[in-house]
């Protein structure tokens, strides 16, 4: 019987996380799967990546319902606060059936008291994994901050997504060693906007611990796709043949 996965797609700032998650969510609604989009990105931009022109608003503009759920900023926050009718209020259905939730940005010091938000966003993280057969795909905010918040906690696998270029590199093994700190175990990487030779990053990534799930080549059909504000999964190119295969790779592990 197929199971849920919780997949969390990270990388440095645009590398191309976003095209990668939307793409992904789509084509495992095709094959069938009760999927769930999750937009943690603060550019909340995987709305156009999945094909939805009116994306919801984020959680965490609704400070009184998070106030109400977990707590006001004067008071007690509560750690476990009640989250399991979020997504059937808050999310909105694309193309493929496809359901999205944008988290949206947790305040930064200075600007008043994180817990409450935090906790109901590490909250509802733990709910969406409990169903079954579904999987959920989420768009993480570039770097590391998420993982110092706590909000993958829990996750199933972490795919990484690199560039060619050090920083590319080297944000993507702070992220593998953050990731394991907080359980997780089960790694990926995904190399984009490829050349033909990727044996010196392949090799890089070794050293983090990090195999190589797929490599994706620069495709202009992406971009062309970005300016007509069409879904990347809509338009064919060496990308998307691309990307269907690292889902093939992803795909067997759901059996």
């Amino acid at each position: 019987m197929k199971h849920f996965k919780k997949i969390a797609i990270s990388g440095k700032g645009g590398v191309g996380k976003t095209t990668l998650s939307g793409t992904l969510a789509r084509l495992f609604a095709r094959r069938g799967y009760d999927v769930l989009a999750i937009d943690a990105d603060p550019s909340m931009n995987l709305a156009s990546a999945l094909g939805i022109k009116k994306p919801p608003k984020s959680l965490t503009e609704f400070k009184e319902l998070i106030d109400e759920r977990a707590g006001g900023p004067a008071g007690f926050f509560k750690i476990n606060p009640k989250v399991d009718d979020i997504v059937e209020k808050f999310g909105v259905i694309g193309p493929d059936n496809v359901k999205l939730l944008v988290m949206g940005t947790v305040e930064r010091g200075g600007s008043g008291c994180m817990c409450p938000a935090s906790s109901f966003l590490k909250a509802l993280m733990r709910h969406v994994i409990l169903k079954t057969n579904s999987v959920v795909i989420m768009d993480m905010e570039a770097g590391v901050e998420h993982l110092g918040r706590g909000i993958t906690k829990g996750v199933d696998y972490m795919l990484i997504v690199v560039e060619p270029g050090a920083r590319s590199i080297e944000t993507a093994g702070r992220i593998a060693e953050l990731a394991r700190q907080i359980g997780i175990s089960k790694f990926g990487a995904v190399i984009n906007k490829a050349g033909e030779d990727v044996s010196e990053i392949e090799e890089r990534l070794k050293e983090y611990r990090l195999p190589v799930l797929g490599v994706i080549p620069y495709d202009g059909a992406l971009v062309q796709a970005d300016m007509e504000n069409i879904a990347p999964i809509d338009r064919s190119g060496a990308a998307l043949s691309a990307i269907k295969d690292i889902f093939e790779k992803l795909s067997e592990n759901q059996e």
